[in-house]
């Protein structure tokens, strides 16, 4: 693996419920076709709708590649839109997995805070994208809906120290295309690095001159 280039993962989410092919992981194979640019090791995973599996699966993919950041990628029958989540939230798990399981504490970290944000600037990325002429509506969220998505989000929040994000995809067809999702992913996810970027700049500047 080439060492000069940066490590994404993006993940999306397999079947559950109605969603027998879940949208999440289909645009998440399209932006792997599309990549992020040449200075972008992306690496993407299909992750189980299942909270035990998420408890395992998030850490070791943080360990394995020390990625410069994770997106999770997850569907929302509700989504009209492809929708940027500020914020993984701690409490209110109650909703059973695909193995009928759910935490018996109802939480993702035992201790943890209640909220943690991103440090990544979401109305930032949301305004740049609509502004880009995409041609898929883009928007901003504060709930990710006390499920797997939230508590994956959640999970990765905590062990990065807010060096995460999620993005809901509408299903398939309602209005998007496979190929929009994928476009839309792509340029959402640029721009994060871009915002990324410019932030690390700003310290290194202010480091430079005090």
């Amino acid at each position: 693996m080439d060492n000069s280039k940066r490590a994404v993962v993006v993940t999306g989410f397999g079947p559950f419920g109605e969603h027998t092919v879940n949208a999440s992981w289909v645009a998440v194979q399209e932006l792997k076709k599309l990549g992020l640019g040449s200075d972008v090791n992306l690496h993407v995973h299909e992750v189980p709708v299942e909270y035990q599996q998420v408890q395992s699966l998030v850490p070791s993919l943080w360990k394995q590649y020390h990625p410069r950041l994770v997106v999770h990628v997850g569907v929302s029958g509700m989504a009209t839109t492809v929708t940027l989540e500020k914020c993984g939230r701690n409490h209110g798990y109650k909703g059973l997995d695909n193995s009928s399981f759910c935490p018996d504490s109802q939480c993702c970290v035992v201790g943890g805070p209640d909220c943690i944000n991103s440090i990544i600037d979401m109305e930032s990325v949301c305004k740049r994208v609509n502004a880009s002429g995409l041609g898929v509506a883009v928007s901003v969220s504060r709930d990710a809906g006390r499920y797997l998505c939230d508590f994956t989000y959640y999970t990765s929040l905590y062990l990065s120290h807010g060096r995460s994000a999620f993005i809901h995809v509408p299903p398939l067809g309602k209005p998007y295309s496979k190929e929009d999702l994928g476009r839309a992913l792509q340029a959402v996810i640029q721009e994060m690095l871009e915002l990324m970027d410019q932030a690390e700049g700003k310290i290194h500047c202010q480091q430079h001159f005090h």
